[in-house]
C-alpha cells in the first residue's frame, strides 16, 4: 500500500490561472492526493486510470448522505462545491432513484433525437455568423458573442422557455457561466435565475407544450416516477445551466487551441480530418471541466494503493486526467488532432455519464466548422497570458476571448 501523508494538503484555489500546471502537480503527488477545496477536505484523482476507477466505483456514491458530517462541516453554501453537492436532481442520485430521475430524459437526449436537431443548430449558428459579420472592424469577444448564445438558445428551445423570457435568463446565466470580464455576483444571479425558472414551470403547468419541462411534469404519480416539486425545480435548473455551460467553454477552448496551432487547423479546414477530431482533442487536452465534486466512500475502500475511509470525499480532477502521460504518452501536453485519438473523461464515466454529451459535441462541431469557414483569417486579438480565467474550481476556460474576425469568406 502506498503511504499517504495527509498532514500536508494541497489547496485547490478557485483563482488558479493554470489548471493544467495544477493537474501536473496533483498527478506527480500520487494517484489520490489529500486536498482542501473551498473549505472542505477531500481526495483528488488527477491520474486518468485512477479517475476512471473513481467515476465507476460501486463503493463511491454521489449521495451526500454518505459524506461524513464532520468532514463537510466547513462547507459554505455559496461555494461552487456546495451548489453541486446539495443539488437534489439526478446529478447526485444513485441506484433506483438515479434511474427514476434520469430515465425520462434519456429519450430526449438520445443520439437519434439529437441528430434531428442539426438543422435547427445550423440555423442558429448561421444567424450568429451573420451577426458577427455585421459588426464593425475590431476585436470581438468570441465567447460572449458566439460560443455562449448558440448552446444557450438551443437548450432554451428544447426546454420550452418562452422567447420573451430568454434575454433576461441568458443575462443571468452569462454571470453563472462567467462570460465577460469584471466582478460578477453569481449568488444573486443564481437566485434570480431559479426564481425565473419557477415562473416557466408554473407557465408550463398551465400551458403544456412539446418541450422537456412539460414532459417532466406529465409523468404520472401512480407509476412511482413523478418528480417532487424540489426535484423538478433542481432538474430544470440543472438542464438549463449544464445544458450549455460546458459547451460554451468547449467552443471557446477549441477556437483558442486552433488559433495557436495553425498546422492542426489546416488539417480540418482542408478536409483531411473531421471537425469531430477537434472536439474530442479539445475535450481531452483542454477540458472545459477543471474539477467536479464529489463522490463519497460508502465503506472503506482501497484505490490504487490508497485507503479512502468511509465518509471521505473524492474530487474528480478532470483537466488533470486529460494530460496524463501514463495514458496519452508524448502527446499528453500537446494539441494533436487524430481520427483515432484515445478517449477522455470530460463527460464522465459510468452511470453518471453526461446526458448532454451528444448534443454538446454536435453543437461544437457545427459552430467550429461554420466559424472558420466564414472567417478564414480569424486571429487572436490578445496574447494568451492576458486572458482572464473563469475563477471557479469547476470550469477551465477564459472569461473573454477577443479575436479579430477578418473579412468574411465569399
Amino acid at each position: 500500500m502506498t503511504p499517504v501523508d495527509t498532514s500536508t494538503r494541497y489547496t485547490i484555489d478557485p483563482a488558479c490561472r493554470d489548471w493544467h500546471a495544477d493537474g501536473d502537480r496533483l498527478r506527480q503527488a500520487g494517484p489520490l492526493v489529500a486536498v482542501e477545496v473551498e473549505g472542505v477536505h477531500a481526495w483528488a484523482a488527477a491520474r486518468f486510470a485512477t479517475l476512471q476507477t473513481v467515476l465507476a466505483h460501486p463503493d463511491l456514491s454521489r449521495d451526500i448522505r454518505h459524506w461524513d458530517p464532520r468532514a463537510r462541516a466547513g462547507l459554505c453554501p455559496r461555494t461552487s462545491v456546495a451548489k453541486l453537492v446539495l443539488d437534489t436532481s439526478m446529478l447526485n442520485a444513485e441506484g433506483q432513484e438515479h434511474r427514476r430521475l434520469r430515465g425520462p430524459l434519456v429519450k430526449a437526449f438520445s443520439a437519434r433525437r439529437i441528430g434531428q436537431l442539426r438543422p435547427r443548430i445550423e440555423a442558429i449558428t448561421a444567424g450568429l455568423i451573420d451577426r458577427l459579420a455585421a459588426r464593425p472592424p475590431g476585436p470581438v469577444d468570441v465567447r460572449r458573442e458566439f460560443a455562449y448564445p448558440l448552446p444557450s438558445e438551443v437548450i432554451s428551445q428544447l426546454m420550452g422557455i418562452p422567447p420573451e423570457l430568454r434575454p433576461r435568463l441568458h443575462e443571468l446565466n452569462r454571470v453563472l457561466a462567467r462570460v465577460g470580464a469584471g466582478p460578477q455576483d453569481t449568488g444573486a444571479a443564481r437566485t434570480a435565475l431559479r426564481r425565473m425558472l419557477a415562473e416557466v414551470i408554473a407557465l408550463r403547468e398551465r400551458e403544456p407544450g412539446d418541450d422537456l419541462i412539460s414532459a417532466l411534469m406529465a409523468i404520472h404519480a401512480d407509476d412511482g416516477a413523478a418528480f417532487t416539486a424540489i426535484e423538478l425545480a433542481d432538474t430544470v435548473e440543472l438542464l438549463f445551466i449544464a445544458g450549455h455551460v460546458t459547451t460554451v467553454s468547449l467552443i471557446t477552448n477549441a477556437v483558442r487551441a486552433l488559433l495557436a496551432a495553425p498546422g492542426q487547423l489546416a488539417l480540418v479546414t482542408s478536409g483531411v480530418l473531421p471537425w469531430s477530431a477537434v472536439v474530442e482533442e479539445t475535450l481531452r487536452w483542454d477540458s472545459p471541466m477543471a474539477h467536479f465534486p464529489m463522490r463519497y466512500a460508502v465503506r472503506e475502500v482501497e484505490i490504487d494503493g490508497v485507503t479512502v475511509r468511509r465518509g471521505e470525499a473524492v474530487l474528480a480532477s478532470v483537466a488533470g486526467a486529460g494530460r496524463d502521460p501514463e495514458r496519452y504518452g508524448e502527446r499528453a501536453g500537446h494539441f494533436v488532432l487524430s481520427d483515432s485519438a484515445p478517449g477522455h473523461l470530460s463527460f464522465g464515466h459510468g452511470p453518471h455519464f453526461c446526458l448532454g454529451a451528444t448534443l454538446g459535441r454536435l453543437e461544437a462541431e457545427v459552430a467550429l466548422s461554420a466559424l472558420f469557414a466564414a472567417f478564414p483569417h480569424l486571429a487572436a486579438a490578445v496574447p494568451p497570458g492576458e486572458l482572464q480565467p473563469l475563477g471557479s474550481i469547476l470550469g477551465n476556460s477564459a472569461r473573454t476571448f477577443p479575436v479579430l474576425l477578418g473579412p468574411r469568406a465569399r
